[in-house]
């Protein structure tokens, strides 16, 4: 622990004013459903546990807070104008800073991401994760698995602090790229996955992608290669056969029956059936698990291939994009006609010429055959 041998301590009464609270404070989050819940408590009962708090020199409030602040916020909304504090003299910055992370890591509220945040400042003020754990209880392990946490993209941090992502496989995306950790976690959060486990997998062979510089790098398998896995394919599919033809069958058998049954048909033969059936619960969680985590990068290879052709396909569409423009300026230096000479412009553009009352001869109107008759008679 830290030595705080130099260290007075005497339980004082003090206004809430005199209190001013730490901005290093390492949980930031309060939850407004407990904190009504607490305010309800104090005006009740009172306050029951004092804050701690440390004298400051130079600041607007004498006193700052060192753990507490829940309590000291309900206090001010409960109207207590005067409350009982624990006073530690003397304590540095840093012990100062360590009792606030003692006082808040281990209670359910406060959050994984805040956990993390408050190791990783001291981690910045030079403690060794060994130092860390030794100091709060903890397992180096679990200091090293929050600190990793820290790699978070925000939204994904987000999702973990509402307990959406569990902190085991929070780690685990936490290893990818900003962008497949996204990827991970909108498909965990959405159920794509049966399990966490599976999810885990998942990511650990998006990671196996991020690892290979090129998808198609790889040599193209030989044909001694390919009949080879061929025939592993046809060993594994007709092993599995024979499973669900004999041995999945007797299972069912088997679980059909009474245990008092079960000791009387099988006689001395229960033990060894005990340990068949074990050594094969074994093999089956462990294939399992092995079939598992080849989903996973299977999910994963197909994710990483879905990826490179959007990307081919986008960069074909910017690349058709440039082209576009220097296409269709080229239509158009095609399509523009040839501008007309000036005087089959100007006749395009001629007017019939007006009527005047010389030099335009009248329009002869014609007359009907039987009016020209009568006309000559």
């Amino acid at each position: 622990m830290t030595d705080t041998n130099t260290n007075t301590v005497e339980f004082i009464n003090l206004k809430v004013g005199e209190i001013a609270p730490n901005p290093e404070q390492p949980r930031k989050f309060f939850s407004e459903e407990a904190q009504e819940e607490l305010t309800n408590s104090i005006k009740a009962n009172g306050l029951l546990q004092p804050v701690v708090v440390r004298p400051v020199e130079g600041a607007k409030a004498p006193y700052m807070l060192i753990a507490g602040e829940r309590r000291w916020r309900s206090c001010q909304a409960a109207g207590l104008e005067v409350i009982p504090a624990k006073l530690v003299a003397g304590a540095t910055e840093e012990e100062a800073y360590v009792l606030s992370i003692a006082e808040n890591v281990n209670r359910a509220d406060m959050t994984i991401m805040e956990e993390a945040g408050a190791y990783a400042d001291l981690k910045a003020a030079g403690w060794e994760p060994g130092k860390i754990a030794k100091q709060f209880g903890k397992t180096e392990t679990h200091i090293t698995w929050r600190l990793g946490l820290l790699t978070l993209r925000p939204e994904v941090a987000e999702m973990v602090d509402q307990k959406q992502i569990k902190s085991n496989l929070a780690w685990h995306i936490a290893q990818l790229s900003p962008a497949n950790q996204m990827v991970a976690a909108m498909r965990y959060v959405r159920g794509d996955f049966d399990s966490e486990a599976e999810a885990q997998h998942f990511a650990n062979g998006l990671k196996m992608m991020e690892a290979q510089t090129s998808l198609t790098g790889e040599k193209a398998p030989t044909a001694e290669e390919q009949e080879k896995q061929k025939k592993a394919k046809a060993k594994a599919k007709d092993g599995l056969g024979k499973a669900e033809e004999v041995l999945i069958p007797l299972l069912e058998e088997l679980a059909e029956k009474k245990p008092e049954d079960l000791a009387v048909i099988l006689g001395d033969d229960l033990a060894r059936h005990l340990r068949v059936v074990g050594r094969l619960y074994a093999k089956v969680q462990m294939v399992r698990n092995l079939l598992s985590k080849a989903q996973g990068i299977q999910r994963a290879q197909a994710e990483a291939f879905n990826k490179a052709a959007v990307e081919v396909q986008q960069e074909a569409a910017a690349k058709k994009a440039e082209v576009r423009p220097e296409a269709a300026e080229a239509e158009k230096a095609v399509a523009k006609p040839a501008p007309k000479s000036q005087s089959t412009a100007k006749k395009a553009v001629a007017k019939p010429a007006a009527k005047t009352g010389t030099g335009a001869k009248p329009a002869v109107r014609r007359m009907p055959a039987k009016k020209v008759d009568a006309a000559a008679k």
